[in-house]
């Protein structure tokens, strides 16, 4: 078997994938920062020869066409996807020889999107692993509404058909290995597993163990929102990107970080919720690089508006670049390293006070009347459970909705306390008094008893 390395994109939820033998690499789904890829190669000392893509993607920028570029391999893309692009088309059944007896057969598979392809790794003409995407996922398969919700039962049919015939092409033992599946909002579902085959999967996987109409339902109950970004993906990867900037931004001093918010720029503090909320630049928002910072940043931030960011060291700085380029927001406006005592003007810094649900709890017993609290989770998560008397607004509704937040104190609170910091970060920029719930909702809501169902 082919040596086949997984390159893991944790904060996206996606992997793409290395395989290598005999000096010879053949890349699948690729990131946009192919450095990381290119510095693989070279410890392995191996040769590019094949760039392989399953579909185009929604959820991030390809790096595809430039490590083509980057190093002369054959870039296969499905001949059915219109793209500005020279590249190796392949359709439904053809076979692309990588060496003398490994080659890859391209198996249309669609679902998540109409092009989508697969493709199984062969071994003198035996199925030995499939590459498959944004089809069939560990557990789960891709969603089938990013492409617009008028396609998405139809796509939902063609998932479970293109699953059912992964499963018949394939041996019990073949391993599969999806690009989502691992924290992305392209896959239906989110699971906890690593690796699988076929065979593990026809005992597990719903569309392999459902009828195709309870699959279906089951699938699109299952859909909730994902980011606004996911728009832009398909047309900048169908159009061929950039190559990618990774040079450090621009540095703002205080007076240039003042500017900026006093243009109504986003100027975004990349530290923990603790760290801001004990102290921060007023009018500052809070996107922590403990959590999903670049997805919720492309979700909320206006397209093409400038992006300010500020963290506590340079190696935080390059890291967030990295993770934006992925999503197609290429340049920093400026950035400022240090503390808050460094980034500050003469207002001083403000501060966010924290509290957990027994706190909310104790303090609607006392002063109910005076107290919103302020529900950040998404439309399912809020369905299957709520706090009596909350007001819902998902996070990344919120930016457009800030005037509903009803007057008074607002306890804001989501799944854990991340999203509620940004979302207490934006209520407090507006003006309002906030109070940031960070605690987890799953274990400590249910134990004050304000808690109901749907």
């Amino acid at each position: 078997m082919a040596d086949i390395v997984p390159i893991d994109t944790p904060t996206l939820g996606d992997r793409s994938y290395l395989i290598a033998e005999d000096g010879v690499a053949i890349v699948v789904d690729p990131q946009r920062d192919i450095d990381r890829v290119l510095a693989l190669v070279e410890a392995r000392d191996l040769r590019v020869t094949h760039v392989l893509e399953t579909h185009l993607h929604n959820d991030y920028v390809s790096g595809g066409l430039e490590l083509t570029r980057r190093t002369g391999a054959t870039y296969v893309v499905s001949g059915e996807d219109d793209v500005a692009f020279e590249r190796h088309e392949v359709f439904d059944g053809q076979t692309v020889d990588l060496l003398s007896d490994l080659a890859v057969r391209a198996v249309k598979t669609p679902g998540h999107t109409f092009t989508h392809l697969s493709y199984v790794l062969e071994r003198a003409g035996r199925p030995v692993a499939a590459f498959t995407g944004g089809s069939l996922l560990y557990g789960s398969t891709g969603r089938t509404d990013l492409l617009g919700a008028e396609h998405a039962a139809a796509l939902a049919h063609a998932q479970h058909r293109s699953a059912r015939r992964l499963a018949d092409l394939l041996p019990p033992e073949a391993e599969i290995y999806p690009t989502h599946g691992f924290g992305s909002f392209c896959a239906a579902t989110q699971v906890s597993s690593t690796t699988s085959t076929i065979g593990a999967e026809a005992r597990t996987n719903p569309a392999l163990i459902l009828a195709e109409n309870d699959y279906v339902d089951q699938l699109l109950a299952g859909l909730d929102a994902y980011p606004a970004y996911y728009a832009r993906m398909a047309p900048t990867n169908a159009a061929g990107p950039a190559p990618v900037d990774l040079s450090p931004p621009a540095r703002a001093d205080a007076g240039e970080l003042r500017r900026r918010l006093d243009a109504g720029e986003w100027v975004v503090d990349l530290r923990s919720r603790r760290a801001f909320a004990r102290g921060h630049v007023p009018r500052t928002l809070n996107f922590g690089l403990d959590g999903s910072a670049a997805t919720y940043l492309g979700w909320l931030l206006p397209w093409g508006a400038p992006l300010t960011l500020l963290a506590e060291s340079p190696e935080q700085i390059a890291e967030t670049q990295r993770e934006l380029v992925r999503i197609g927001i290429d340049r920093p406006a400026a950035a400022a390293v240090g503390t808050p005592a460094d980034w500050v003007g003469p207002e001083g810094t403000a501060s966010l006070r924290v509290a957990g649900f027994a706190d909310l709890c104790a303090e609607l017993r006392r002063r109910a009347p005076e107290i919103v609290v302020l529900d950040t989770r998404l439309n399912g998560e809020w369905r299957r459970s709520h706090l009596r008397g909350a007001r819902h607004i998902p996070l990344h509704e919120l930016p457009a909705r800030l005037a509903e937040v009803p007057p008074g104190e607002v306890w804001v609170h989501c799944a854990s306390g991340y999203r509620a910091a940004t979302a207490a970060s934006l209520l407090a920029r507006s003006g309002r008094d906030v109070v940031l719930v960070d605690d987890n909702y799953d274990e400590n809501a249910t134990a004050t008893g304000l808690t109901a169902p749907n």
